[in-house]
């Protein structure tokens, strides 16, 4: 389930049309080779979220945002974006075998790295259901 909901994740998040135009990568794990800014579903794990007619994962994600800006705010556009297109994600995901129960944000963490890259993390916790 947790390979069914990250797959279900990246691909929600490329197919919109402002997260595409903005980034110039939303990939599963840190990018090889990508120019900045982009996205990668950095970080997962899951926990048994089982009841007594269908099994169940809470999987919790980190998506992590790699971007330029001398400003803090530089691409608050963007990530005003990644944050309503996850809020939005389609419980029904029974084409990938899973029903997204709840989504729920956790927390997000900003740092920088170098002169000019900067960082931001947002962590949310899905509660899974098998279909």
């Amino acid at each position: 389930m947790e390979l069914a909901f990250r797959a279900t994740v990246i691909d929600w998040l490329a197919a919109d049309p402002v997260l595409a135009a903005g980034l110039n990568a939303i990939v599963e794990e840190a990018p090889v080779r990508a120019a900045l800014p982009w996205l990668a579903l950095t970080a997962s794990a899951s926990t048994d979220w089982s009841n007594k007619s269908s099994r169940g994962r809470e999987i919790r994600v980190a998506l992590e945002l790699n971007y330029r800006g001398y400003e803090q705010l530089a691409e608050a556009g963007l990530i005003a974006a990644i944050e309503a297109r996850m809020e939005s994600l389609p419980a029904d995901q029974s084409a990938v075998g899973i029903q997204i129960a709840s989504l729920t944000f956790l927390k997000a963490r900003a740092e920088q790295r170098g002169e000019a890259l900067r960082v931001l993390v947002l962590e949310y916790r899905a509660r899974v259901l098998a279909v």
